[in-house]
Formats: C-alpha cells, structure tokens, sequence
C-alpha cells in the first residue's frame, strides 16, 4: 500500500471560454488563487505534447484544501466531444461539492437559468440529498448534502 499520498490537491477541467467558466465558479463561492500562462519545455514535457501554450485560474472554496484549476488550451488546439454530459461514459465524470441548504442553492441556480439534470434525490443508505447540474460546457457538477 502507498501510504506517502496526502490529499487531492486539484481538479483539471480544459474549457474553450475560460472566462465563462470562471464566472459560473464564481459565483458558486469560488475564489481565484492564481492566474497565468503556461508553456515551455517543462509543460511540452509533463503533458507529452509539443509547443503546448495554456492559460490557467485556480479557484478554490474558502472551506477547502483542494482547487479547480480551469484550463484553456491555444495550442494544440482544445479538443472538444459531443458528450461531456453523458453521465455513463468512461473516464472522469463529475465533481461533487458539498453544500448546506441544498433546496435554496438549487433555486437560486434554477433562476440562474442552470440546467439541472433532475430534482434533488435522496439515497436512502445515509440519507445523502444529491443532484446533478450541468456546468459551462456541458461539464457535470454534483450537490451533495449530508446529514438532515
């Protein structure tokens, strides 16, 4: 067992609008950390691509350890699938948040114009309230409240 592993330090999501998606995180309570460019051999290197040019926003929750770090490729080009909101396909799906008042921050979502892709369930096995949304580009975000 690999016992040196601390925490998960981020959350990579690559978006065509970076400024769009900024905006969604901020106003979900996210904060900006840092802002840049990224390029050079290191990033050729560490991603296998060549001449990689990126800019970068690391956002955080005030309660929280780990970030989202929103990327926008220019080049290569960002590639883009016609199913980031399909919940049943391989690979990395969602991100789940935890929140307190779950019903109120659906509806300020919902006036928002959020698209929701059902109403709040409850798992019966620990009484977790969840649902699921769909964030800028069709990236699937998960509210979770536990405990009521």
């Amino acid at each position: 067992m690999i016992t040196s592993f601390k925490k998960i330090d981020h959350i990579n999501i690559v978006v065509k609008n970076l400024e769009e998606a900024k905006s969604f995180f901020s106003d979900l309570g996210f904060i900006v950390q840092h802002e840049g460019v990224l390029e050079g051999e290191w990033l050729d290197n560490v991603t296998g691509l060549k001449n990689v040019r990126a800019t970068y926003i690391s956002l955080r929750l005030e309660s929280s350890e780990t970030n989202i770090e929103l990327l926008k490729f220019f080049h290569p080009e960002c590639l883009t699938t016609r199913d980031n909101d399909v919940l049943n396909k391989n690979g990395f799906r969602h991100a789940a948040f935890e929140v307190e008042h779950i019903e109120e921050i659906v509806k300020k979502l919902k006036n928002q114009g959020i698209e929701f892709v059902s109403d709040i369930q409850i798992y019966k096995e620990t009484k977790k309230r969840l649902c699921y949304l769909k964030g800028p580009e069709g990236i699937m975000l998960e509210l979770v409240e536990y405990g009521r």
